[in-house]
């Protein structure tokens, strides 16, 4: 039997420290902490609802993380 795979730790990390970075710059800073999946996404947008360990999602509104969530 395979042994059940462990999921990678997240970085020690707040998602509220990005909240009113500039989008880019709040991406940047998400993978030099060590995130590897960023995802900026607009208000209001469809999303799949799993949970990702290792991912950071943005809602960016006029170019500004309004938002910021683990998953």
């Amino acid at each position: 039997m395979a042994p059940t795979p462990t999921p990678s730790a997240e970085p020690d990390d707040s998602p509220d420290t990005y909240v009113g970075l500039e989008a880019g710059r709040a991406e940047s800073l998400a993978r030099e902490r060590g995130w590897p999946t960023v995802r900026a996404l607009p208000p209001g947008a469809i999303i799949t609802m799993e949970y990702r360990v290792g991912r950071l999602n943005f809602e960016v509104k006029g170019g500004r993380v309004a938002r910021a969530w683990k998953g």
